[in-house]
């Protein structure tokens, strides 16, 4: 059982470099770094939490792959994460390139964590038809798998089409760093992204769930793996959790005897001049 860090880093934190720094030495398996790359000032779409209204650091998320790299540079062991990537907003080229010179110079240490947004303002002044996100997705994620994994890679689908082409460097990890489906609560989306992790994801990394009910979800998950002739025990289990408890060192158990192997904690703010002794009573808490 591991803990990684689910870092909300902006431009009034401390750096991603000092924080994945930090982390490393204190014991965190990961740094995970999510992102917007615009927040509409006004959507019609409401914030799932609290009254509808999007939290003002959601407008101030820095690219995550140059975090990352940043984050990179100064670590040697910390896997680096998004989480998550909002895969149809991005060229999946472009992207695919990305990915790979990180996961190239960061030693193979990049997970892929990804999303299709619930932002549908965002979305949409991001030229992505909301309701064909997830299709979107599925295909950008086929096509990268392409460009990492042939030495003449080519693709015809409906929203990615390119011929033989040559492209480097070729990911580190093989056949290609781990692909994390980021979605899933209770309902409907949560059977769409066990679908979604069946069909192309190394991993799963749902949010909003007891640890009841993350058992619940990873036994229909192992049924349909073995429906599909996938092995349940390579796919990896990351749950974010999204506030810290009264006894976190305790739901960071119940989690992993519920099938998690990572949970994703985060630091209360990572300003520049406490983030250390957040991290350090972060570490207490949760990592044993």
């Amino acid at each position: 059982m591991t803990v990684g860090l689910q870092a909300f880093v902006s431009e009034s934190t401390a750096d991603p470099a000092r924080i994945a720094r930090k982390a490393e030495a204190l014991g965190f398996d990961s740094i995970f770094i999510p992102e917007h790359p615009i927040i509409p000032v006004h959507h019609r779409t409401p914030y799932p939490l609290g009254d509808g209204s999007i939290p003002e650091f959601y407008a101030h998320m820095p690219d995550p792959f140059v975090s990352l790299a940043h984050a990179a540079a100064a670590t040697t062991r910390i896997k680096l994460a998004t989480g998550i990537c909002l895969v149809p907003e991005r060229d999946p080229i472009v992207m695919a390139k990305e990915i790979a010179t990180l996961d190239f110079w960061s030693g193979g240490r990049f997970l892929f964590g990804i999303g299709a947004g619930w932002l549908a303002d965002e979305s949409e002044i991001m030229g992505v038809d909301f309701k064909r996100r997830w299709p979107m997705t599925r295909e950008y994620i086929a096509a990268m798998k392409e460009l990492w994994t042939r030495p003449e890679p080519s693709f015809e689908g409906k929203f990615v089409r390119f011929p033989k082409v040559k492209f480097f460097p070729k990911p580190v990890q093989k056949p290609h760093p781990p692909v994390i489906i980021g979605a899933g609560g209770i309902g409907p989306s949560c059977e769409r992204a066990l679908k979604d992790t069946v069909a192309m994801g190394d991993g799963w990394m749902p949010l909003g769930l007891s640890p009841a009910q993350l058992a619940t979800e990873l036994g229909n998950l192992r049924r349909m793996c073995a429906e599909a002739k996938r092995d349940f025990g390579r796919i990896e289990i990351t749950f974010l959790m999204l506030e810290l408890p009264k006894e976190p060192a305790r739901a960071i158990h119940e989690y992993h005897e519920a099938g998690a192997h990572r949970v994703l904690v985060s630091a209360p703010t990572l300003a520049p001049d406490n983030f250390e002794r957040e991290l350090e009573e972060l570490a207490r808490a949760c990592i044993r």
